[in-house]
């Protein structure tokens, strides 16, 4: 969990280093900035901690958070979770950028490419496409684009060349998710199910932009699940992005539950110090770019969702009283 503290140094290896203000050589710079709080390498204890956290093939294993009341609601992450879709986030920035001719350099020889290895940094980083850009045309300079032919230099027209790039962006998205090529992970579905059939309520929170998200989840999870969702939040819908917990303090407001009362899947450090920001515990179904982040304050971890179960009467533990999900 972040400390309180008012910022963190970030190590980012520049997508291109000719558009780096320091620096015209082809080797990777480092970049060091300050943006969001603190990642303390010792953080205080969660309230969330697990009091057995295990994974046995073969066995059922209760897996159980220490503080927490009897489970009211199951709330998901949409990208990365539900689907693995940060290539796919990239590839549309990356098609943005070029249809707009968006260059950071006067020397750039070509449009700006975010690289596999830079974004994989910047997204577990930043929450929420516009902080991205901001980030970025902050630290290597704003830039001529068919929007502006010079690099915009005040506020109205900086926001106006964002929203038109994250537009332009979020409809290519879109046409991606559109093509059918893309699939919901494993086990997201039937947990999805299970909690509904199981009477507990359901909530989907996304950084991301309503409209994309919404096509996701018609398309990956179906619009009878779609519809059936207790509560449904996108980056529209609050001012933070994550990690602040601000989607989940509201979806647990809507939901009418306590923020311990709900149970978190999350795929990134940005999300778990989200939930556990709401006062809410988590588990983490981590991705290839996100695998080996510090998830210590998570009360489990899992490559996928394939063999947890929503718990309904399992006596494997003592603490079953208490929300619990079976991995067989």
């Amino acid at each position: 969990m972040a400390s309180s503290s008012s910022s963190f140094t970030m190590l980012l290896s520049a997508p291109n280093p000719s558009l780096s203000p320091s620096s015209s050589r082809t080797t990777l710079s480092t970049l060091r900035t300050t943006f969001l709080p603190t990642l303390s390498s010792s953080p205080s204890p969660s309230p969330f901690s697990p009091t057995a956290i295990t994974r046995r093939r073969g066995k059922s294993l209760l897996v159980s958070a220490a503080a927490a009341g009897a489970l009211q609601a199951l709330i998901f992450d949409c990208d990365g979770v539900i689907l693995e879709s940060e290539h796919l986030h990239r590839q549309a920035y990356n098609d943005a950028f070029s249809h707009f001719n968006v260059r950071c350099s006067s020397s750039a020889t070509e449009p700006l490419n975010w690289g596999l290895e830079f974004y994989d940094e910047l997204q577990n980083r930043i929450g929420g496409g516009k902080p991205k850009m901001r980030w970025y045309f902050g630290e290597y300079g704003w830039p001529t684009s068919r929007i502006f032919e010079t690099p915009p230099d005040n506020k109205e027209d900086r926001e106006k060349l964002v929203d038109i790039i994250q537009d332009w962006k979020t409809e290519r998205y879109k046409e991606i998710i559109k093509s059918g090529t893309v699939k919901p992970r494993p086990g997201v579905l039937r947990l999805m199910d299970e909690t509904k059939a199981s009477g507990k309520k359901l909530a989907i929170c996304s950084a991301a932009t309503k409209s994309s998200v919404v096509l996701c989840l018609e398309n990956l999870i179906g619009i009878e699940r779609f519809q059936g969702l207790d509560c449904f939040l996108a980056g529209d819908d609050v001012k933070e992005k994550k990690p602040n917990p601000s989607i989940y303090l509201t979806a647990a407001k809507k939901l009418g539950v306590s923020g311990g009362d709900c149970l978190v899947v999350e795929d990134s450090v940005i999300g778990l110090q989200a939930a556990t920001g709401a006062g809410m515990p988590c588990i983490i179904t981590y991705t290839c770019s996100t695998a080996n982040q510090d998830f210590k304050e998570a009360i489990a971890k899992f490559p996928d969702l394939s063999d947890v179960r929503m718990c309904t009467g399992c006596t494997a533990d003592s603490q079953i009283h208490k929300f619990a999900l079976c991995v067989i």
